[in-house]
């Protein structure tokens, strides 16, 4: 295994194991019963519980990658016409 599979490995654990609290700990959460510190309480345990599983759902899915390619995609795109601007004025200057 190299380093990206098990850092994959790594979140898919992680994602099992958040998972599996929030199936655990859901049924016994009250969410009846008014606006209390408890009831308040369970509200953000769940939503925190739903960042997490959504992170690593973000990083197995490898949206960090498709990010990473475009802007190195775009970073060449704006390097090459840096360069083509540069080729120009300098043939500009010899022509001179």
């Amino acid at each position: 295994m190299n380093g990206e599979e098990v850092e994959k490995a790594k979140h898919v654990i992680y994602l099992l194991i958040a998972l599996s609290m929030l199936v655990i700990a859901l049924p016994r959460i009250s969410f009846a019963g008014g606006m209390d510190w408890v009831n308040i309480f369970g509200i953000v345990w769940v939503l925190f519980s739903l960042l997490i599983v959504g992170a690593h759902l973000h990083f197995i899915l490898g949206v960090d990658e498709e990010k990473k390619r475009a802007l190195e995609d775009v970073r060449r795109a704006k390097l090459r016409q840096w360069e083509m601007k540069l080729l120009d004025k300098q043939e500009r200057s010899e022509s001179v």
